[in-house]
């Protein structure tokens, strides 16, 4: 057989083989009875609907936010309102500390503003008279307990009050003695004077409005 015949021979068997494959049995994939059958249309349509819910809800929180928004506001400025007085004198009283103690101990101390102060001594008392600086929103009781032992000098505090301490303004200047069974602390904070001022227009300086 001729060169040519043999390649003729080949072409001719590898296109009958071809045409023997591409004419063979197709398998159909059976479908479960009773489900949908969804397209790549309807797939699609199907996740578009589902992100416009997810915006619905996103939008629906988001209004609620902008609802309460003004609703914090109200009640905000009312709250100043309705504490402006009960703030303003407690603001007054903020500025002296003057007491009276009555207990046992011996201690004495001075402070001219926080960093420079110095304390040594020991006593747990009870106090009467003008509260002092508050620090935090409480009532300006004028009678508690009190208490500090231990040394300070400036930044180094090696004092403890039992959480009944004076707690004393970051810029209060003063003294305080306590003699046996009785004693006194007496102090003015400028710091609170400008609380006061600030506290007209509402600007709480110093955190201890209501």
């Amino acid at each position: 057989m001729s060169m040519t015949n043999r390649i003729i021979t080949v072409w001719a068997l590898l296109g009958l083989a071809l045409l023997v494959g591409c004419s063979g049995p197709t398998v159909v994939q059976p479908r479960h009875a009773g489900l949908p059958t969804f397209t790549a249309e309807a797939s699609s349509w199907w996740q578009d609907a589902e992100a416009g819910d997810d915006d619905v809800v996103v939008d629906d929180e988001e209004a609620v936010l902008e609802e309460d928004e003004p609703e914090r506001e109200r009640r905000g400025i009312g709250r100043r309102l309705l504490f402006y007085i009960p703030n303003r004198i407690f603001d007054v009283f903020d500025i002296v500390r003057a007491r009276v103690r009555i207990g046992p101990g011996i201690a004495i101390g001075a402070r001219a503003t926080d960093f420079l102060d110095a304390y040594i001594g020991t006593y747990a008392t009870l106090f009467v008279g003008i509260h002092g600086p508050r620090g935090e929103p409480s009532i300006p009781w004028p009678i508690g307990f009190e208490s500090k032992s231990g040394v300070e000098a400036s930044v180094l505090d090696g004092t403890a009050d039992g959480g009944v301490g004076p707690n004393y303004g970051k810029l209060e200047f003063g003294v305080s003695l306590q003699a046996l069974l009785v004693g006194f602390d007496v102090g003015v904070d400028p710091l609170e004077i400008l609380d006061l001022i600030a506290g007209l227009v509402t600007i709480d300086l110093t955190g201890d409005d209501y």
